[in-house]
């Protein structure tokens, strides 16, 4: 690890046993470590994408949100379990240092999981090449689908346009989006 890097941990988490979609990020940024919450910085858009599929205002309490959307049958949880980055950028991952976070423990527990959505193209390429292969085999085939980053980071997509690709994409697997 190098001197301006710091070593990361994710979060439990929100899900239910009933839940039918994952939502996979990274590893959480500064701002969501900080405040111990999912997607937490002001200016990341996954709570107004919750808020334009789901109905859960992202003016109520964290708690009542998490609590809300696994009610829609929605888990959401982040690929890494730990890792050295500098800053909150994916960019900044410490490729050797990634541990993932034990998916056929998760799958087991959540039977139910028809699909897992990736918020982002970097949780998509550490799955892939962290638990993919490790993956046992009624897990190995659920479907899966790379969502356009949330991140204020990812600047090239207005928010009404992520919000289209993400109803589209959970609307394939998920009949109740409204």
């Amino acid at each position: 690890m190098s001197a301006n890097e710091s070593r990361c941990y994710s979060f439990p988490p929100i899900a239910k046993p009933s839940a039918e979609i994952l939502i996979l990020g990274s590893m959480p940024g500064l701002e969501s470590l900080r405040q111990q919450q999912y997607y937490a910085h002001p200016r990341n858009a996954f709570w107004s994408i919750m808020q334009s599929l789901f109905a859960i205002e992202k003016s109520r309490p964290y708690q009542q949100r998490c609590e809300l959307l696994t009610q829609q049958r929605v888990a959401v949880w982040d690929v890494l379990k730990a890792c050295d980055r500098s800053g909150s950028l994916d960019s900044n991952i410490a490729p050797d240092s990634i541990e993932a976070n034990d998916f056929n423990a998760f799958f087991q527990a959540h039977p139910n999981i028809q699909a897992v959505f990736f918020n982002g193209a970097k949780a998509e390429q550490i799955y892939m090449k962290y638990v993919q292969a490790s993956l046992e085999k009624p897990w190995q085939n659920i479907t899966t689908s790379r969502l356009p980053s949330t991140s204020p980071a990812n600047a090239a997509l207005s928010l009404e346009k992520k919000q289209i690709i993400w109803r589209e994409q959970l609307s394939s697997i998920k009949q109740l989006i409204q």
